[in-house]
């Protein structure tokens, strides 16, 4: 090998050093820089005939496993969904109370309950109508007061998806952007791979907001989408957009039709310009943006569901008045049925009719509602059990269009309905033996604190009755754990817990009405919506008012704890696979050290050689001298 050959094997060798070393010290300084990912130089060997004749550097490779990457962008975006619900729960947990301390539902109510038990055997002295007055205005305030927490919850969640909204905004615009810069350029160029960290730190912080799927083709240009196949960024980057409605209450829900919706969508406007409601489609399905709008719309909805059927089965228990239909008269035989009085049914109110289908032997119950707002109408059965039909009637077109009403919904089953007189609704069968009219009653609202019998209207919605009138804009129930109150009047008034009639005037001594409550409020069994997420549609929930809320508490808490333990999991599969990114993408220390101290003893060998060819030529010089 001549002279200037070994130079320049050692210069070329220099050069590759020096392109090593400055990787490797990068490498070592950017050990606790998030994101990074450990790279290393590319050399090829140079030939001179069948001999070495250096080394050129060819650029720089990334140590990236893209199988773990895409797990863990995966598991992070459950991750994320995990940490979001388990956080939001635990907070609904503390808002609900711990059972058996002060300020929790439970307590409100057994208290209110033992004040009520107080009032009978005490005989209805005026300091025990006083504490049961206290005690229900503490268990309507508790109601409140856990209205307030469920719609904190759904407020901050508005807000979190409205800033998560900008964060993604903002990731995908820099890896559009770093998309256009990676354009055209080699995948081994050290400003690219440098630039491919920083995209690849972008769609991680996207990763934690959604769930996605990244897919790069061979001009190293980054496409990504939802998992559903919504384009977030391609040649552009596509455009969220969130109508923040700020501050939620029970009344706000969302809604497919943006004129009927009243909380935020998320909406987004691709790049060729078609826009797109990302909720309404079902477009994000994890990440903390799928958290945020499912406890938003679903479990903190029926989190207020609970407490909203709570306050109206509440109410109702004491308010409402079941009256059996009279007997119609004989002359009417073969058919046979019964008269009811609706002089006192308001919307909300039911006319409860069994009867049986004599061909099938099938016992029907109907529950006929009072609903006077005709875009209400008619009222859904989807999933019910078709025995026991819901049919709503507007009465605002009286007795006449009433009975039209029912006979157009009823006439099938071979029932006859009728306005004998004033404001009678008569139903019988129609005399061919092939339907019986079992019983007839109708459940009105007691409006007067003495109204001769045990109800009165202890809680009402603000100023007014609850009825559970149901209107189109929303069923008088929604939100109603927010607004009910104890009757002002009866406030005024506290022997009304007592005295229910006034003329004659009930007896000193009576405990008539504190015994009804008492019984009503512990043992009395009623049936609760499916909404509540206890029981079906055909086969809703029954129990007494302390089982529902039991139930009710006891749900929420297993939700609480598995979305816990969930997080947990979660969490440790998100940090296996940090760590098994670390590992294989990582930089390690000990290797780059190593690494380092090898690059210098190379770099001193290429040097001593271009040392030793000085000396050489030199002295070859001072020989032709």
């Amino acid at each position: 090998m001549s002279l200037s050959s070994a130079l320049a094997t050692a210069m070329s060798g220099l050069r590759a050093n020096q392109a090593a070393l400055s990787i490797t010290s990068s490498n070592i300084a950017n050990t606790q820089t998030p994101g990074y990912v450990a790279k290393s130089v590319n050399q090829v060997q140079t030939l001179s005939g069948d001999f070495g004749a250096g080394v050129n550097v060819t650029g720089v490779s990334r140590q990236l496993d893209q199988f773990v990457q895409s797990q863990l962008r995966s598991e992070t975006s459950g991750g994320a969904y995990a940490d979001q619900m388990a956080s939001v729960l635990t907070q609904l947990q503390s808002v609900y109370g711990t059972p058996g301390d002060a300020g929790t539902l439970e307590t409100a109510f057994s208290n209110f309950t033992t004040a009520l038990q107080s009032l009978s055997t005490t005989s209805g002295s005026s300091s025990s109508q006083i504490s049961a007055a206290t005690a229900a205005q503490a268990l309507a305030q508790q109601l409140n007061v856990t209205t307030q927490g469920i719609q904190t919850l759904r407020s901050n969640a508005e807000q979190d998806i409205n800033i998560s909204v900008g964060q993604a905004n903002t990731a995908m615009t820099q890896i559009a952007h770093l998309n256009v810069q990676l354009q055209g350029m080699s995948a081994t160029d050290p400003t690219a791979a440098t630039l491919m960290d920083q995209r690849d730190q972008a769609i991680d912080k996207l990763s934690q907001l959604m769930d996605i799927r990244v897919s790069t083709n061979g001009n190293n240009q980054a496409t990504i989408y939802t998992t559903n196949g919504v384009e977030l960024v391609g040649a552009q980057a596509s455009t969220l957009s969130f109508n923040s409605q700020g501050t939620l209450n029970a009344n706000s829900q969302w809604n497919a039709n943006p004129a009927n919706s009243s909380v935020g969508t998320i909406s987004i406007k691709l790049a060729n310009g078609a826009v797109t409601d990302m909720i309404g489609t079902g477009s994000i399905i994890s990440g903390q943006i799928a958290a945020d709008v499912t406890l938003r719309d679903k479990t903190l909805v029926q989190a207020q569901a609970q407490v909203d059927q709570l306050a109206a089965s509440l109410a109702s228990a004491l308010s409402n008045k079941t009256t059996a239909g009279t007997a119609a008269p004989a002359a009417l035989a073969p058919k046979a049925g019964f008269d009811l009085d609706l002089s006192n049914v308001l919307p909300g109110n039911t006319i409860n009719l069994t009867y049986t289908d004599t061909t099938t032997n099938t016992q029907h119950q109907v529950s006929i509602v009072r609903v006077d707002d005709p875009a209400a109408l008619p009222l859904s059965n989807v999933g019910g059990n078709p025995n026991n039909p819901v049919i709503g009637v507007n009465f605002t077109g009286g007795m006449a269009s009433v009975v039209a009403q029912l006979n157009a919904a009823l006439g099938s089953s071979n029932l006859q309905f009728s306005n004998p007189a004033g404001s009678t609704l008569r139903v019988l069968d129609n005399g061919t033996a092939t339907a019986a009219v079992n019983a007839a009653s109708v459940t009105t609202t007691v409006s007067s604190l003495a109204s001769g019998g045990p109800q009165l209207p202890l809680f009402t919605d603000g100023n007014a009755l609850y009825t559970g009138a149901i209107t189109a804009q929303a069923p008088q129930q929604l939100g109603l754990a927010g607004r009910i109150t104890v009757n002002a009047a009866l406030l005024a008034d506290p022997s009304k817990f007592t005295v229910y009639n006034t003329s004659p005037t009930t007896p000193a001594g009576d405990t008539t009405r504190s015994d009804f409550l008492y019984s009503q409020l512990t043992s009395g069994t009623f049936t609760y919506s499916p909404q509540t997420g206890l029981g079906t549609v055909a086969t809703p929930f029954k129990g007494t008012l302390s089982g529902f809320m039991q139930q009710f508490l006891s749900l929420q808490s297993n939700a609480s704890t598995s979305a816990t333990q969930l997080q947990q999991g979660q969490d440790v599969v998100v940090n296996t696979l940090q760590q098994k990114m670390k590992a294989t993408s990582g930089v390690n220390i000990d290797t780059e050290v190593a690494n380092l101290i090898a690059l210098q003893n190379s770099y001193a060998a290429n040097a001593h050689v271009m040392s030793v060819v000085q000396t050489m030529m030199s002295t070859l010089m001072q020989v032709q001298l």
